[in-house]
């Protein structure tokens, strides 16, 4: 039996909250290629135009619109002009707030995935497939197309399996300059698939819990 989307209502809270119990979660993009997924393995949280580093920051633009939409949708945008990265929007419609979804586990059309990753540069490892944001969307063929979608239709969407990936925790965010003091990074603790530098120990916490 495959496994329903998660409903908007999930979205729809604390985003500490939202980032902490989306490990383990699987995200899923089905195109005409085929069907790609993996288990979210490090996510982001950004909240808030108090939050320098929350694309809210500014105040409402065009970019920046879906943040303050309805909760459970896609927030895809061009980072530097390079990679596309998706984030899951939280809270309710009108407090700008997000997840940054930043490396997967790949459990379904690793093949496909590997097509789009390689680039005739031949295979990527296994772990690093979906390591870091721009990846993962390069892996599962999200594009700017994805912006504004609703993740608990489809084709872009997250579900739950039931899966128990083990310990995650807490650290500062990577890969930004400003806000790096706030300790929104949440990823499993160990695993290959984790971009950038390990988790640091403290907030340990059963994934999920």
């Amino acid at each position: 039996m495959t496994p329903d989307p998660i409903t908007k209502s999930f979205y729809a809270r604390p985003t500490l909250t939202v980032a902490a119990e989306l490990i383990g979660k699987v995200l899923v993009h089905e195109t005409r290629a085929g069907i790609a997924a993996g288990m979210i393995v490090e996510v982001e949280a950004y909240i808030g135009e108090d939050d320098p580093a929350c694309h809210a920051a500014p105040g409402p633009t065009k970019r920046n619109a879906p943040l303050y939409g309805p909760p459970g949708h896609a927030y895809v945008y061009l980072n530097y002009g390079i990679h596309n990265l998706v984030n899951a929007v939280t809270e309710a419609e009108g407090s700008p707030a997000a997840v940054l979804i930043r490396a997967l586990e790949p459990l379904d059309g690793i093949e496909l995935m590997q097509r789009r990753r390689s680039r005739g540069n031949g295979p990527v490892d296994l772990a690093g497939l979906c390591r870091g944001p721009g990846n993962l969307t390069q892996a599962l063929g999200i594009t700017l197309k994805q912006n504004r979608s609703d993740l608990s239709r489809g084709p872009l969407w997250i579900e739950d399996r039931g899966l128990s990936p083990g310990t995650a925790s807490w650290s500062r965010r990577i890969g930004i300059r400003v806000g790096v003091e706030r300790p929104w990074r949440c990823a499993l603790v160990g695993h290959p698939a984790v971009s950038g530098r390990p988790p640091s120990p403290f907030g340990l916490r059963r994934a999920g819990k």
